[in-house]
């Protein structure tokens, strides 16, 4: 009769342990969930989840800002984190490891554009780039005083946009760049030496309606480069018109990356990113939204003269 009562009970707790468990599982407007974020979009993700927990008061997004690398590491290594937000999907080797380990295809997309963007202190009387000389200076061989600073020299989105994009898979000349914590360090370095020129995400300090980034931009000055595909080749601003019509060459696209295989907090989180008001929340940080919904006019210079 102890042995029967006792089945009964292990029975019993383990209806109820399962019972718990469907109970505490998220759902897109509840729950509570960690997620991993590039720290080059710290700024506007910030908005979208602030927003998102007041639109759902029983929704908690814990979000751990970065490397892209690190990111990447989470979500491949750590079963509690279901979603990252960095600057490029998954490569067709990573896509394969996830489908044998989970059985399925993680989702991945764009939500916006953003871009690399070339900050200079005030007093640097450098202002205009193309992409060769940008190469040529990391690489040493035009002879400044400018130092480059990234925000790490390994493992950032930032670092491998550059070594991608303007260095083409070769090297730079350690000799030439410096390596800050993050975004914010980079900015601040900028600011307090004259000759540093600083690569960040626009997300940093690409809209005059923010408070903060508009007190940094009276410490730094934004750099234009040449346009390829313009009549004329202006040097162009980084800019939401110029990120949406590819005017300005160093665009990068900001994407999410899911694996989650039911309807939970971070498939709404993603809705939300996707469609109309996170889309909204995009184009008021002044990054480029992927769905069309107009560009504001802004009173900025968005281009030189080619002399």
């Amino acid at each position: 009769m102890k042995l029967l009562l006792t089945i009964i009970s292990f029975i019993l707790l383990a209806i109820g342990c399962k019972s718990n468990k469907s109970i505490l599982k998220d759902k897109p407007d509840a729950g509570t969930i960690h997620i991993s974020v590039d720290e080059s979009y710290r700024p506007v993700i910030e908005e979208q989840i602030k927003m998102y927990e007041i639109t759902y008061p029983n929704a908690h997004i814990i979000a751990e800002y970065k490397s892209e690398a690190d990111c990447l590491k989470d979500f491949f290594r750590d079963s509690t984190n279901r979603l990252i937000i960095i600057g490029r999907g998954l490569n067709r080797k990573e896509e394969r490891y996830m489908i044998d380990s989970l059985g399925y295809n993680p989702g991945c997309n764009a939500v916006a554009s953003d871009a690399v963007t070339i900050i200079l202190n005030k007093s640097n009387s450098d202002s205009m780039f193309t992409i060769e000389t940008l190469k040529n200076q990391l690489q040493g061989k035009d002879k400044t005083k400018n130092t480059f600073v990234f925000d790490g020299l390994n493992a950032t989105s930032t670092v491998r946009f550059i070594k991608d994009s303007i260095l083409k898979g070769e090297n730079y000349d350690t000799a030439v760049v410096k390596a800050a914590k993050n975004s914010k360090d980079v900015i601040e370095f900028v600011s307090n030496h004259e000759n540093a020129i600083g690569l960040v995400g626009y997300s940093w300090i690409g809209n005059p309606e923010d408070s903060i980034q508009k007190k940094t931009l009276q410490n730094i000055k934004l750099g234009y480069v040449k346009c390829e595909v313009c009549e004329g080749n202006p040097y162009v601003k980084p800019m939401q018109e110029n990120m949406l019509t590819m005017r300005y060459p160093l665009v990068r696209k900001l994407h999410y990356i899911i694996k989650e295989n039911y309807t939970g907090l971070g498939s709404g989180f993603v809705s939300f990113l996707k469609f109309e008001r996170g889309q909204l929340i995009f184009r008021r940080a002044y990054l480029g939204p992927v769905m069309n919904l107009g560009v504001r006019n802004v009173q900025i210079n968005a281009s030189l003269p080619k002399n």
